[in-house]
Order: structure tokens, then C-alpha cells, then sequence
């Protein structure tokens, strides 16, 4: 158990929270919201001890481990994955050392028989015996391939490494689990398992996720940083977010009883002041006012920010929306992505487009935009279509040297400074921010302004590759609503299940052996029973596990 009694943490002198008293125990699941910048991560790195914190106290019960998930992607690079995975668990990484060290000396003494016989006990008592089959189950669970499990981690890329960290993080049994991001970079099959590991976990967890469907299915309980405190709601991130709201409507109502209340007694004084038979009544009025005037401005201000995502189309749609016929592609190392690749897309289709073939789907959302040409097959767009594109990777469309206004002003039919700059203020570049240069924004930042090109573009047609990868959860709900609400078509994919979900109504699944195409939400595809089989058929032989919650 962590107990927190009146803890405050200030950065760079601006107070983060103060006077802070949280309990976190066992059995329990504890995600911690909050805006970009509230000190999610921080109050994570100042649980661990990474950060000291201003006041007050945190206290750990005797005896318990705390595992924390590592952010530095290069830290391991000297280690193997197997053995980097068990330096989360230091107590039987330490004996496994100082064991393999006796057994590794040319003069082995008695002595040494003795303490390697002592070690041999301690590991077994430990788990070491069971702990390579753990860690490979552990890193196959979360998308590491068996050809990795027994290389370098410097032989890995930055999305292998996540899982690598991710499970040395979870390995052991920990008593306290502090979870920073723990999702990204991982693919929906990951992150089911991941949900299904932690439903088991049967110690402490915290964690920060901007995924809503994780933080619905793993948290028993919301800890909210707002206003400059944090508070603690029993339940998941939905019914955090219905309290909030309820709570939010609630001050605003209050808010407009006071105003109007305020305004009577302002006539009244304004009326009455100079009345000498009234002016006692007006003076105690006057008293009333200012309490009320005091209050109104004492309400504490929100730290979250949801920008304003909206897409209209210039044109409605026709019946004749998309058709590919037959399309084959191979990457730049050979690999077969596409082979024969056929789908037509109708005009009220919001596709999602699932599975674990990523690369696959790029490629397509590549073809359709013109972005790379296909080896063979034909791509034909409707008359009545106008299309437009956020990558994976939009790098490209910010290497240069314009600020932030000058780069939407390329994609703005009207181009005036004022209206490009106030269309950026609702995308939460407000003032100076929105002459900052795009060459140093961060990756949210860069996904707000292609998200700004996509609004401004009028297309019907949205092709989106991994949208909300970057955002913060009030973006990604403010991106949800607007895909929700748009007439026209939406060809997507994404690692957030909850978006796809409410977003999509037909899923297509790309397979090395084919392609599965229904017309069905993705809740009931991932629980359709044929649809399950059919999936092992289409993988069969390839090596690849399917990990889908059913």
C-alpha cells in the first residue's frame, strides 16, 4: 500500500498540486488523468522516488517491491532481452548473477559447492526455475517475436524495446506497478493482453494511459489532477467522466444562480444607494454582492483543453465512392504486403481497418493517396469524391522553416492572417504559440495541425492512418465526436480500441492469406465465433499469435 498525506509539487515554480491524501492498496487498479502538462508523469516519477516532492509525505508499507516501467529506450542496450526482462525482479537477477559466476570459476572449492548449493535454494525459492518460461510467454504476450527473445537489446527498434521494458516491468510479481503510457507503441493485440495480465494482477497498479477502453477495463479507480489538486473517483474512466460532467454542470449552474443573483442586487444598489430611507438595505445588499462577486471569482479554472475538431465536406457523396481492384505491393525488402487486393467502398462506409499486418495497411492508405505505386491492380475514385490523408509518419510535411500559421495558410482556401490564426486557436494554438516553428513541435502538436489541413481541406472522403497517436485523451474525444458526426466516408486504423468502437461500421482485417471484410461494430467482430475461426485459418502456419479479448 502507498499512502500519500499532504503532498505538494511545484515545477519550474508553478505549483502542479498541493496538499494531496490518496491511499492506494492492493487489489486495486488506480489510472491517473489529467491534461497535458497537470503532472500525470510527474506524480508517477515523485511516487517512485525519482522526484522529490515540496511537502508532506509518502509512505510505502514495509517490505513491498515497487516496479516502475522505464522510459529510457537505450539504457539496456548492453544486456540481452531475456536478461534485461529479469533485472525487473533485482533480487533474482542478483542471485542468478552471483550463480552463474561461482559456476563459471576454473578452481571451483568446496566453498564454493556450498554457496553455489545455498544460491541453488534461494533461486528455486525465488521462482528462477520457472522465470525463462515466464519472460518468454511474457514477451510473446506482448508481440515479441521468439526470433528476439535471445538477442541484444541494441539489435531492437524502439517499438520492440517498449515491449521489452514493459515486460520487465510486470515480471517478478511486483507489489506496487507504476504503468507510464504503458500502451504505446503496442497494437490491440498487445494491449489486450496487457488488459487481461493486469485484470489478474492481484497487487497495487497505477498507471497513466490516454486510452480509454484500457483505463474502462483495468482501473478500479480515476485519480483526476484539475484545479491544482487531485481527486479520487471509485470506478473507470466512464464513470469518472459522467461524475465530472454531472459535477461540471452542476458549477455552472451555480455560477448562473449567482450571476443573476448579483445582477438584481447590483439594480437594487445602483436603484437605491442615494435613497436615504433605503440606503441601510442597500449598503447590507452591497456586502451580499461582493461575497457573491468573490466567489464568482474564486472558481477554480479547468487545466484541460479540448480543441475544436470538426469536418465538413464542400460536396455530398455519390454512390461510386472507392474501388480497388487487385493490388500487390512489396516493400523496399521484398516482403509481400498486398497481394491481390480487392475492396469497394460504398458511400455511408466508416472502415476500420484491423489486425496485426500494420505495415499492410500503410501501404494501402499509401496506394489510394498516390503516396506509392502499386506493382499491379487499379485504384478508381468516384466523380463526386475528394479525398485527404493523415499518415503514420507526417515528418515530411514538416521539414521546413515556416511557423505555424504560414504552414496552414498553405492549405486555406481564405488567406487571411486573422482567420488562420483563429482557426489554430481552436486547435489550441492560441497567441504567440501559433508562430511557433513546425520543425519543433512536439508529435501531438504536428497531429493538431494535420488534423487543421483536414478540416480546411472540405474532402468527403478521410483517410486516417493511427489518428490518435500523439494526442491526449481530450483530443482524441474531441477527433471521436467529429468522426462520429461526419456525413462523409472514413477509411482508419488506430491502437484505441474505444475509437474504433464508436467510430467504425464495417471492419476489415488484411492477412497474409486473405482478407476478412464485415459489416459489424469491432466489439462483435472480436466476439464472433466464426469470425475467430476464420482468422486461425487465414494465419495458420504463419507464426503469428492472435490475441483478440473473445
Amino acid at each position: 500500500m502507498i499512502t500519500v498525506s499532504d503532498v505538494s509539487v511545484s515545477f519550474s515554480e508553478k505549483p502542479l498540486f498541493k496538499d494531496v491524501n490518496l491511499k492506494f492498496t492492493n487489489g486495486n487498479c488506480y489510472g491517473i488523468t489529467g491534461a497535458n502538462g497537470a503532472g500525470k508523469s510527474t506524480f508517477l516519477k515523485v511516487l517512485s522516488g525519482e522526484l522529490e516532492h515540496d511537502s508532506g509525505q509518502i509512505s510505502i508499507s514495509t517490505g513491498e517491491r515497487m516496479a516502475v516501467l522505464k522510459q529510457d529506450h537505450f539504457a539496456f542496450d548492453s544486456y540481452s532481452v531475456k536478461e534485461t526482462v529479469m533485472m525487473g525482479f533485482p533480487k533474482l537477477y542478483e542471485v542468478s548473477k552471483a550463480r552463474d559466476e561461482i559456476y563459471a570459476k576454473a578452481d571451483f572449492t568446496e566453498e564454493d559447492g556450498n554457496r553455489a548449493a545455498e544460491l541453488e535454494a534461494e533461486f528455486g525459492e525465488i521462482g528462477g526455475y520457472e522465470a525463462e518460461n515466464q519472460i518468454e510467454q511474457m514477451l510473446s504476450g506482448l508481440g515479441l517475436e521468439e526470433e528476439f527473445h535471445d538477442r541484444m537489446m541494441s539489435d531492437l527498434d524502439e517499438s520492440q524495446k517498449v515491449r521489452v521494458l514493459l515486460a520487465q516491468a510486470i515480471f517478478g510479481n511486483p507489489d506496487i506497478l507504476l504503468l507510464d503510457e504503458p500502451t504505446n507503441g503496442l497494437d490491440i493485440e498487445s494491449i489486450t493482453w496487457l488488459e487481461n495480465f493486469l485484470l489478474e494482477f492481484e497487487n497495487t497498479v497505477i498507471v497513466v494511459s490516454h486510452d480509454r477502453h484500457f483505463l474502462n477495463t483495468v482501473c478500479t479507480f480515476i485519480c483526476d489532477i484539475d484545479y491544482g489538486k487531485i481527486t479520487q473517483f471509485a470506478g473507470n474512466y466512464d464513470f469518472w467522466y459522467q461524475m465530472t460532467q454531472v459535477l461540471q454542470r452542476q458549477a455552472k449552474e451555480q455560477q448562473k444562480k449567482a450571476e443573476d443573483k448579483m445582477k438584481d442586487l447590483k439594480e437594487f444598489i445602483l436603484r437605491f444607494s442615494s435613497n436615504a430611507a433605503k440606503s441601510k438595505q442597500a449598503t447590507s445588499r452591497k456586502k451580499i454582492y461582493d461575497k457573491l462577486a468573490q466567489s464568482v471569482e474564486d472558481l477554480p479554472v479547468s487545466t484541460r483543453k479540448f480543441p475544436y475538431v470538426n469536418f465538413k465536406a464542400d460536396r455530398e457523396i455519390g454512390n461510386n465512392v472507392l474501388d480497388i481492384k487487385k493490388i500487390c505491393y512489396k516493400d523496399d525488402e521484398g516482403v509481400q504486403l498486398l497481394k491481390d487486393f480487392s475492396l469497394n467502398v460504398h458511400r455511408t462506409d466508416k472502415i476500420a481497418f484491423v489486425g496485426i499486418e500494420h505495415n499492410s495497411i500503410s501501404a494501402l492508405f499509401d496506394i489510394i493517396n498516390e503516396v506509392k505505386k502499386p506493382e499491379d491492380g487499379e485504384v478508381f475514385w468516384g466523380q463526386t469524391t475528394s479525398h485527404t490523408y493523415l499518415p503514420r509518419d507526417n515528418s515530411s510535411y514538416f521539414a521546413n522553416d515556416y511557423n505555424i500559421t504560414e504552414w496552414l495558410k498553405q492549405y486555406s482556401k481564405e488567406q487571411d492572417d486573422a482567420y488562420v490564426r483563429g482557426f489554430l486557436g481552436r486547435m489550441l494554438f492560441s497567441g504567440d504559440e501559433s508562430l511557433k516553428k513546425v520543425k519543433v513541435l512536439s508529435g501531438g502538436e504536428k497531429v493538431r495541425c494535420m488534423l487543421s489541413k483536414l478540416m480546411l481541406s472540405g474532402a468527403n472522403v478521410l483517410v486516417l492512418d493511427d489518428p490518435t497517436n500523439h494526442l491526449d485523451l481530450e483530443a482524441i474525444q474531441s477527433l471521436n465526436e467529429a468522426l462520429i458526426h461526419f456525413p462523409g466516408v472514413v477509411l482508419f486504423t488506430s491502437h484505441d480500441h474505444e475509437f474504433i468502437q464508436s467510430v467504425a461500421n464495417r471492419i476489415v482485417e488484411i492477412t497474409p492469406n486473405g482478407v476478412i471484410d464485415r459489416m459489424m461494430p469491432f466489439d462483435d467482430y472480436i466476439s464472433d465465433e466464426v469470425i475467430t475461426e476464420q482468422r486461425k485459418e487465414l494465419y495458420a502456419g504463419t507464426g503469428k499469435k492472435l490475441k483478440y479479448r473473445v
